[in-house]
């Protein structure tokens, strides 16, 4: 067991070094060998590389776990299956649109929770949209030599588009950054008034758990609004020390990622394929009860529900004592009848001990 998870955890380490290794070869390649790369942004670079190590050493621990690692894989192989790709395509589209566009998955547990979900979730990626290919040199912007009025975006080092300085787009692409925090504060605001007012949320929340990162994502937001009322309403009032704190809780932010309930951004995508899985096992062949010989599940998801058992050393074979069919697995009877077992098992051990049978209807 020792030596196992010994070499999970070697494994991992390589998984992150790796993944660690091919964000620094994007940062030097997008930014043409660091010409287009900002040495002002070198913090959020390094945090952004621990990062990385961080969330794949971790997610690569998650799928050694025999569940994660057999659905996993599983959920690939029927999404790529030739026959079911065109249709599993379509079906991702409508995945993606609703559990990410739309946040469908979290509405039916309430409108509060629905809205401060959604207002966070797409605040934060348009700002990660933002930053991360700032912070890499991959995007940058320049006025034109000919003109001061002229600015040209740069992707990837090449010219992409220009916009006049007093165009709408030009307002949009420089306070897009202000447009993100004021969407997560408004999310934050929906979350804590949710959380003050649910008792239920109130008795099980954590402070690193559940309130840290709403308190990390205050931080930034509020910290990336005041760098823009110093430089256009206050005159540059605090720039340097509002420009600092601004950097400090991006850099906290990032060392936390993998550590804490942000995790779960990058596990989500990973239950998009529980659709695919459930909708296999439905059109495949069904899984008969052996005691009362009626379908209740598909047949590959009670296989491989026998897989991870027998994985995990759980050992659910039922002796032909307790059933009376000869070579029985637990998982191979339906819950209505496992009640029923269980109930003459309990009545077959009570007569056991020579107790008179309960009276009753």
């Amino acid at each position: 067991m020792a030596n196992a998870i010994q070499k999970g955890v070697v494994r991992a380490t390589l998984w992150g070094l790796a993944f660690a290794a091919l964000v620094v070869a994007g940062v030097l390649v997008g930014s043409r060998g660091l010409k287009d790369f900002d040495t002002a942004l070198v913090p959020y670079a390094g945090a952004t590389v621990f990062a990385s190590f961080g969330l794949a050493y971790r997610y690569a621990m998650w799928l050694q776990r025999p569940p994660t690692r057999l659905y996993w894989f599983r959920g690939w192989q029927i999404f790529l299956k030739p026959s079911r790709l065109p249709a599993n395509i379509v079906l991702l589209v409508r995945q993606l649109f609703s559990s990410v566009g739309a946040q469908s998955f979290i509405a039916r547990r309430g409108a509060a929770r629905w809205a401060a979900h959604w207002f966070i979730s797409w605040g934060s990626l348009l700002a990660a949209a933002i930053t991360f290919p700032l912070s890499f040199g991959w995007i940058r912007f320049e006025t034109l030599r000919t003109s001061q009025e002229q600015y040209q975006a740069f992707v990837f080092g090449l010219p992409v588009f220009r916009f006049p300085l007093g165009s709408v787009l030009a307002v949009l692409a420089f306070n897009a950054l202000d447009i993100s925090a004021i969407m997560v504060l408004i999310g934050l605001g929906f979350a804590m008034w949710r959380r003050a007012r649910d008792r239920g949320a109130l008795a099980v929340q954590q402070l690193s758990g559940d309130l840290m990162p709403l308190f990390l994502l205050f931080a930034i937001s509020v910290t990336g609004l005041l760098l823009t009322v110093s430089t256009h309403v206050a005159r540059g009032f605090h720039y340097n020390f509002l420009s600092q704190f601004h950097a400090v809780t991006v850099i906290f932010t990032l060392l936390y990622l993998p550590f804490g309930k942000f995790f779960h951004i990058f596990q989500r995508p990973a239950q998009l394929s529980i659709e695919f899985y459930r909708r296999a096992s439905a059109a495949g062949p069904q899984a008969t009860c052996l005691r009362c010989a009626k379908p209740f599940a598909g047949r590959l998801h009670i296989d491989d529900l026998k897989q991870v058992e027998a994985a995990l050393a759980i050992k659910f074979a039922a002796p032909p004592a307790t059933t009376g069919i000869q070579g029985t697995h637990y998982q191979d009877v339906c819950p209505p009848c496992r009640r029923k077992l269980l109930a003459i098992t309990q009545d077959g051990l009570w007569r056991g001990h020579g107790r008179p049978r309960p009276e009753g209807p």
